[in-house]
């Protein structure tokens, strides 16, 4: 689950599309501060270039802006609570370049020091009794808050904010004052004196600031301002990296008019989000239960030790997934996508901490647990063949020099064609394998799945050939439907329920129709082949049935609200050419039933298809084989699901 939450950051990122937008900047002057101030308009931006030229127009068409409304409140940001493990991990990664690891380490060194308490705790509240006054006078003399921490003493001492008492141990805190010559410098004071400012601040007062908010009016268009001054920094005072910025907004009055300094329109783009710091994977784990203030650390250097995702030290340790680690995510979630997520890990932390807590018995969680787990292994055991196929398109140099062929319809960049066996379409950027059947497939003149927005193909089978979605020929999302086995396609890809098969059936086949509905299968349906001209025809979605059309015939469509009034099929509409129509009056368009139409059927002829895919059989060359085969599929799902634990 921990190299998920850096895979899913990672998929948003190589599957956005950038997006220009337009926005306003507008300043206006200040008089009582000699200055002028930046605005921030109320749409903020619009993705219309001409649209924005007009909101641009509007407002440089007026000289000033009018002062509609005037705010002032009195704000306070609070001071922290008592420092735990994880806020630790956190700023020691945002703020000091430390990895989680490593941190843990030099914390554990300065515990053992003697220099600050216990650092493993998930408590954010000090106990009843804990000496904090205590804490705070040794550090009365330290030359860098020293004197902060006297005027604490001397009576602002405030009572620190209620926070969480995991009952494990106290919040991190002080235990004897230290300078950065005596520790060294380096890691272990950057890290003490975060530890020493955050208690310190913990019992500070809060900071307080005014604030004031003004909304403009110019051209129909609102604009806001803002500025703050600060009156007591408080806490902020010891952590003045988390300081309120003194910016005061000036005198400015509801009713006054500002004189309008520039007005521009500019261009940007949406962009996607960054990769995950480090410090954000830590507030994924613990909002999410994974692992504890002991165990999250090693989860980060297990997945960085293993080469899973890199370490970027540049802006913030930023975590990036190896190529490894997408492939190794995206095989789970072809399999399970539960041993990917942070259910399962979470759900077991819960039942571990109930046991703890006396809640539930031991040996039942356990032994449910344990029978769980084994249910998975074995369903992903019998599956293992698709993680084989992710990571040999991933790594196989054969199938990296796949050439472009078709868009995904989930990052819309082109996925690879490998024509190796079993063919099948790789894209890189999803890490995503598609099987296809066995035979020949073409590009379906740009056209989209309404399902799922992959790019069409046309699939042909012999002499007969059907449109085919890569994505719901792998990915059936029909009550019911399972992809063939080894590709092996005797018919359409698809049922007559998907859309693309849908528009293009006229009636049920008269050779597999009834018969196959007879047999408790779905019946197969005559379709307009996709191909077109010069020689149309029909072909059956389930048997090798073709139904050809004579060289009189120039096009063919189908349109669902022709209907025959005699059997209920759809009536194509065909196009005679002009020097051949058996129509009287030479006129070329008619719209007949297939089935029922004695004019048409006289221009048709049955044949037996040729099929492309071989299945069946008991071996090679007529044999037995050899194989001893797969035990049949269990009717229980065997992937854990923990929600009616």
């Amino acid at each position: 689950p921990t190299l998920s939450f850096a895979v899913q950051r990672h998929l948003e990122i190589v599957s956005h599309t950038p997006e220009d937008f337009w926005s306003l900047h507008v300043e206006v002057r200040s008089a009582s501060l000699g200055k002028t101030l930046v605005t921030r308009w109320e749409r903020e931006r619009v993705f219309d270039a001409d649209v924005g030229e007009m909101f641009r127009s509007m407002v440089a068409g007026d000289q000033h802006a009018l002062v509609e409304s005037v705010e002032e409140t009195e704000e306070f940001k609070r001071r922290p609570a008592g420092l735990n493990t994880v806020d630790l991990l956190k700023a020691a990664s945002a703020g000091m370049g430390m990895g989680a690891h490593r941190a843990m380490q030099v914390a554990e060194r300065l515990y053992i020091q003697g220099f600050i308490s216990y650092p493993r705790t998930g408590s954010t509240a000090y106990p009843p009794g804990f000496d904090l006054k205590g804490t705070l006078k040794a550090q009365r003399g330290h030359p860098d808050w020293g004197e902060w921490v006297e005027e604490l003493l001397a009576g602002s001492m405030t009572k620190p904010r209620g926070g969480k008492d995991e009952g494990d141990h106290p919040p991190i805190t002080p235990v004897r004052s230290a300078t950065e010559s005596a520790l060294g410098g380096g890691e272990a004071w950057r890290l003490y004196d975060f530890v020493a400012r955050h208690f310190i601040a913990s019992v500070s007062p809060d900071c307080v600031y005014v604030s004031r908010r003004a909304t403009l009016v110019a051209g129909g268009e609102r604009f806001r301002v803002s500025g703050q001054t600060v009156i007591a920094p408080g806490w902020t005072t010891v952590m003045p990296h988390r300081a309120v910025e003194d910016n005061p907004l000036g005198e400015i009055e509801r009713g006054e008019s500002l004189p309008i300094a520039t007005v521009e329109l500019r261009q940007g783009a949406t962009s996607p989000p960054p990769y995950l710091s480090e410090a954000e994977l830590i507030g994924l784990m613990e909002r999410n239960g994974i692992g504890t203030d002991a165990s999250i650390p090693t989860h980060i250097n297990n997945i960085e030790s293993r080469k899973y995702v890199k370490i970027q030290s540049q802006g913030g340790r930023r975590v990036v997934p190896t190529d490894l680690g997408v492939t190794l995510v995206q095989g789970y979630h072809r399999i399970d996508p539960e041993l990917a997520l942070p259910a399962v890990r979470s759900h077991v932390e819960k039942q571990l901490d109930m046991i703890a807590t006396g809640k539930a018995d031991h040996e039942s969680i356990v032994r449910h647990t344990l029978a769980q787990f084994a249910a998975k292994f074995r369903n992903f055991v019998d599956q293992i063949e698709r993680m084989d196929t992710l990571f040999e398109a991933s790594f196989d140099p054969t199938c990296s020099s796949g050439k472009p062929f078709s868009k995904c319809g989930r990052c819309l960049r082109y996925m690879r064609l490998v024509s190796t066996r079993p063919q099948r379409l790789y894209c890189p950027t999803q890490e995503e394998v598609l099987e296809l059947p066995t035979g020949t497939v073409k590009l379906y003149n740009n056209r989209e799945c309404q399902l799922c927005g992959f790019e069409l193909l046309l699939y042909q089978n012999g002499n007969r050939t059907y449109p085919m979605c890569p994505w719901c020929f792998n990915h059936p999302p029909f009550a019911g439907g399972s992809k063939p086995t080894k590709g092996l396609v005797s018919g359409a890809p698809h049922p007559r329920a998907h859309p693309i098969v849908d528009a293009l059936v006229v009636c049920p086949c008269p050779e597999c129709g009834e018969d196959d509905k007879l047999k408790g299968r779905e019946g197969g349906w005559l379709m307009l082949e996709p191909v077109g001209g010069p020689r149309w025809k029909f072909v059956c979605t389930g048997c090798a049935l073709v139904v050809k059309l004579n060289d009189s015939v120039h096009r063919v469509t189908v349109d669902k609200l022709d209907v025959c009034g005699a059997c209920g099929a759809r009536c194509p509409t065909v196009i005679y050419h002009k020097d051949r129509t058996p129509l009287a009056g030479g006129e070329t368009a008619h719209v007949a039933c297939l089935a029922c139409d004695d004019l048409l059927n006289s221009s048709i002829e049955l044949a037996r298809g040729r099929g492309a895919a071989r299945g069946g059989g008991r071996g090679g060359r007529g044999g037995r084989g050899r194989g001893r085969g797969r035990k049949p599929p269990s009717d229980h799902d065997q992937k854990m699901s923990f929600k009616d634990f």
